[in-house]
């Protein structure tokens, strides 16, 4: 059975907004080439155990396992990460962050020092060390799982030796003299985000991990944490770029206001006119 033909077999059992897409995805993985180079050679026959496991794939993306956890990385602002179950999907949305994160430092070559907070798969610290290259940065998380992974892509793009890993909750309780010298130019974070009821609704739910996505009762309960221990982290006219749940502008916005007492805060939006970022820059003295 050649690519070509296993194509046509699986595609119409496929129930995404994508099957074709999806279905050439997993057969390039399982054939360990490029999509690119897939669909440029489509007679190409596939051995007993290639075929078995591109079924074993199919099986499990059919069952609700999402893809990127199939073929175990995906895509982020140009880079490829490896990924399990233990972290979230990285996804579009979170590059808005990035993008607003390396403008701004690149912009400030004397600002170097970087918490990113819940860093899951890495890949917000991972691409800030990769575009700067002497960034310093910390990258925490409470899930010890979430941090391997982490580590991993970084020794993968070889950036392992400008990130410091630590597991926590949110930030240490104190603030000790690592290579940031206890405070940081910015904090970024894509903390859970997802308001507990609305996330038992979702297809996500048991699907990706819970502990990244639930927010509490009202999807900021985290948040509230975060800016709390926050003014004593940050440098002298540091900035926090936080990631939201598209309906938390209004709250997210009140709430940030009540934790800081001069600062100037913006909401940005994403592609599809969502309430996507959370900016808070604290006034010169």
């Amino acid at each position: 059975m050649n690519a070509k033909e296993i194509l046509e077999q699986i595609t119409p059992k496929i129930e995404s907004e994508v099957p074709e897409l999806d279905a050439q995805i997993i057969l390039a993985h399982v054939m360990g080439h490029p999509r690119s180079w897939l669909l440029a050679h489509l007679e190409t026959p596939l051995t007993p155990p290639q075929v078995d496991s591109a079924q074993q794939a199919f099986a499990r993306l059919k069952a609700g396992e999402p893809l990127p956890y199939i073929i175990g990385h995906w895509e982020f602002f140009g880079l490829d990460f490896d990924i399990t179950k233990d972290v979230l999907i990285p996804r579009p949305e979170t590059e808005l962050l990035v993008e607003k994160a390396i403008a701004w430092l690149q912009a400030s070559p004397e600002r170097r020092t970087v918490a990113d907070i819940g860093t899951g798969s890495g890949a917000i610290a991972v691409t800030l060390a990769m575009h700067l290259p002497d960034a310093r940065i910390l990258a925490t998380d409470i899930s010890y799982a979430a941090l391997k992974v982490a580590k991993h892509n970084a020794e993968k793009f070889h950036v392992h030796h400008k990130i410091d890993f630590l597991q926590c909750d949110i930030l240490p309780q104190h603030i000790d003299p690592l290579s940031t010298e206890g405070h940081f130019d910015l904090i970024c974070a894509n903390l859970p985000y997802i308001p507990t009821e609305t996330l038992r609704k979702l297809p996500i739910y048991g699907n990706e991990p819970t502990l990244a996505l639930d927010g509490g009762a009202d999807g900021l309960d985290i948040y509230r944490r975060l800016l709390k221990l926050a003014p004593n982290w940050l440098a002298p006219n540091g900035k926090i770029l936080l990631e939201i749940e598209a309906t938390q502008g209004v709250k997210a916005l009140s709430l940030a206001y009540d934790s800081f007492n001069d600062v100037n805060i913006q909401l940005h939006q994403d592609l599809a006119g969502h309430d996507r970022i959370l900016e808070i820059t604290l006034h010169e003295d």
